[in-house]
Protein backbone atom coordinates (compact mmCIF):
# COMPACT_ATOMS: atom_id res chain seq x y z
CA UNK A 1 0.00 0.00 0.00
CA UNK A 2 1.22 3.48 -0.10
CA UNK A 3 0.17 6.46 0.69
CA UNK A 4 0.37 10.47 -0.71
CA UNK A 5 3.61 11.79 0.57
CA UNK A 6 1.73 14.86 2.12
CA UNK A 7 -0.44 12.59 4.09
CA UNK A 8 2.70 10.71 5.32
CA UNK A 9 4.91 14.08 6.12
CA UNK A 10 1.53 14.95 8.38
CA UNK A 11 1.27 11.31 9.94
CA UNK A 12 4.45 11.49 10.68
CA UNK A 13 4.37 15.06 12.27
CA UNK A 14 1.18 14.16 14.49
CA UNK A 15 3.21 10.78 16.06
CA UNK A 16 6.15 13.08 16.57
CA UNK A 17 4.13 15.27 18.22
CA UNK A 18 2.00 12.00 20.29
CA UNK A 19 5.45 11.06 21.20
CA UNK A 20 6.42 14.45 23.17
CA UNK A 21 2.98 13.94 25.53
CA UNK A 22 3.86 10.13 26.41
CA UNK A 23 4.01 9.09 30.13
CA UNK A 24 7.00 6.87 30.24
CA UNK A 25 8.65 7.66 33.38
CA UNK A 26 10.05 3.82 34.08
CA UNK A 27 11.10 3.04 30.71
CA UNK A 28 12.44 6.69 29.66
CA UNK A 29 11.57 5.60 25.75
CA UNK A 30 8.66 7.90 24.57
CA UNK A 31 6.59 6.47 21.38
CA UNK A 32 4.38 8.48 19.53
CA UNK A 33 2.14 6.80 16.79
CA UNK A 34 -0.70 8.15 14.39
CA UNK A 35 -3.06 5.85 12.60
CA UNK A 36 -4.62 6.87 8.81
CA UNK A 37 -8.07 5.54 9.22
CA UNK A 38 -9.58 4.26 5.62
CA UNK A 39 -11.86 7.26 6.50
CA UNK A 40 -8.72 9.22 5.88
CA UNK A 41 -8.98 10.68 9.13
CA UNK A 42 -5.81 10.59 11.76
CA UNK A 43 -5.59 9.28 14.99
CA UNK A 44 -3.10 9.91 17.31
CA UNK A 45 -1.52 8.19 20.72
CA UNK A 46 1.54 7.96 23.13
CA UNK A 47 2.77 5.11 25.45
CA UNK A 48 1.07 5.61 28.86
CA UNK A 49 3.20 3.86 31.43
CA UNK A 50 2.26 2.39 35.34
CA UNK A 51 3.96 1.16 37.92
CA UNK A 52 2.04 -1.86 37.40
CA UNK A 53 4.07 -2.91 33.39
CA UNK A 54 0.92 -5.33 32.71
CA UNK A 55 -1.26 -1.89 32.78
CA UNK A 56 0.93 0.60 30.55
CA UNK A 57 -0.37 0.61 26.76
CA UNK A 58 1.69 1.14 23.79
CA UNK A 59 1.34 4.43 21.23
CA UNK A 60 0.25 2.03 18.75
CA UNK A 61 -2.76 0.90 20.73
CA UNK A 62 -3.66 3.62 22.24
CA UNK A 63 -3.81 5.76 18.66
CA UNK A 64 -5.86 2.73 17.25
CA UNK A 65 -7.81 2.39 20.64
CA UNK A 66 -8.46 6.30 20.17
CA UNK A 67 -9.52 5.94 16.46
CA UNK A 68 -12.11 3.07 17.34
CA UNK A 69 -13.54 5.19 20.36
CA UNK A 70 -14.53 7.54 17.32
CA UNK A 71 -16.31 4.89 15.39
CA UNK A 72 -13.13 3.76 13.17
CA UNK A 73 -13.45 0.29 12.08
CA UNK A 74 -10.80 0.24 9.72
CA UNK A 75 -7.18 1.47 9.65
CA UNK A 76 -5.14 2.32 5.85
CA UNK A 77 -2.03 3.06 7.65
CA UNK A 78 0.04 3.23 11.15
CA UNK A 79 3.30 6.00 12.06
CA UNK A 80 5.75 4.74 14.88
CA UNK A 81 8.01 7.22 15.78
CA UNK A 82 10.64 6.48 17.97
CA UNK A 83 13.80 9.14 19.41
CA UNK A 84 15.69 6.97 18.71
CA UNK A 85 19.27 6.35 16.13
CA UNK A 86 16.79 3.42 14.18
CA UNK A 87 13.69 2.99 13.74
CA UNK A 88 11.38 0.56 16.55
CA UNK A 89 9.01 -1.78 15.53
CA UNK A 90 5.51 -2.31 17.20
CA UNK A 91 5.21 -5.16 19.55
CA UNK A 92 3.63 -8.57 19.14
CA UNK A 93 0.70 -7.06 20.80
CA UNK A 94 0.78 -4.59 18.85
CA UNK A 95 0.90 -5.79 15.93
CA UNK A 96 -1.54 -8.35 16.46
CA UNK A 97 -4.35 -5.52 17.24
CA UNK A 98 -3.00 -3.41 13.91
CA UNK A 99 -3.84 -6.38 11.70
CA UNK A 100 -7.60 -6.59 13.96
CA UNK A 101 -8.15 -3.49 11.99
CA UNK A 102 -6.22 -3.03 9.01
CA UNK A 103 -4.81 -6.73 8.00
CA UNK A 104 -3.80 -4.76 4.79
CA UNK A 105 -2.26 -1.84 6.49
CA UNK A 106 1.10 -0.18 6.07
CA UNK A 107 3.20 0.44 8.90
CA UNK A 108 5.79 3.24 8.87
CA UNK A 109 8.63 2.93 11.58
CA UNK A 110 10.46 6.90 11.86
CA UNK A 111 13.04 8.58 13.97
CA UNK A 112 14.42 12.02 13.36
CA UNK A 113 16.61 10.44 10.91
CA UNK A 114 15.18 9.98 7.93
CA UNK A 115 17.65 7.25 6.46
CA UNK A 116 16.27 5.13 9.75
CA UNK A 117 13.01 4.90 8.68
CA UNK A 118 11.55 1.65 7.13
CA UNK A 119 7.76 0.93 5.69
CA UNK A 120 6.13 -2.45 6.42
CA UNK A 121 3.05 -4.40 5.55
CA UNK A 122 1.52 -5.70 8.78
CA UNK A 123 1.27 -9.39 7.20
CA UNK A 124 5.83 -8.84 6.74
CA UNK A 125 5.59 -8.11 10.76
CA UNK A 126 2.80 -10.96 11.90
CA UNK A 127 2.96 -13.50 9.21
CA UNK A 128 0.28 -15.55 10.98
CA UNK A 129 -2.19 -13.58 12.96
CA UNK A 130 -4.78 -14.48 15.07
CA UNK A 131 -8.00 -13.87 13.28
CA UNK A 132 -11.97 -14.98 13.53
CA UNK A 133 -10.55 -17.07 10.42
CA UNK A 134 -8.15 -18.91 12.39
CA UNK A 135 -11.27 -19.24 14.78
CA UNK A 136 -13.31 -20.84 12.03
CA UNK A 137 -10.42 -23.06 10.63
CA UNK A 138 -9.99 -21.31 7.62
CA UNK A 139 -6.07 -20.41 7.50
Amino acid sequence: MTIASATLAELKRCARDAATRAYAPYSRFPVGAAVLAADGTIHAGANVENASYGLSICAERAAIFHAVAQGIRQIAAIVVYTPTPAATTPCGACRQVIHEFGSGALVVCCTDNEQAERHYAIAELLPVAFSTDALAGRR
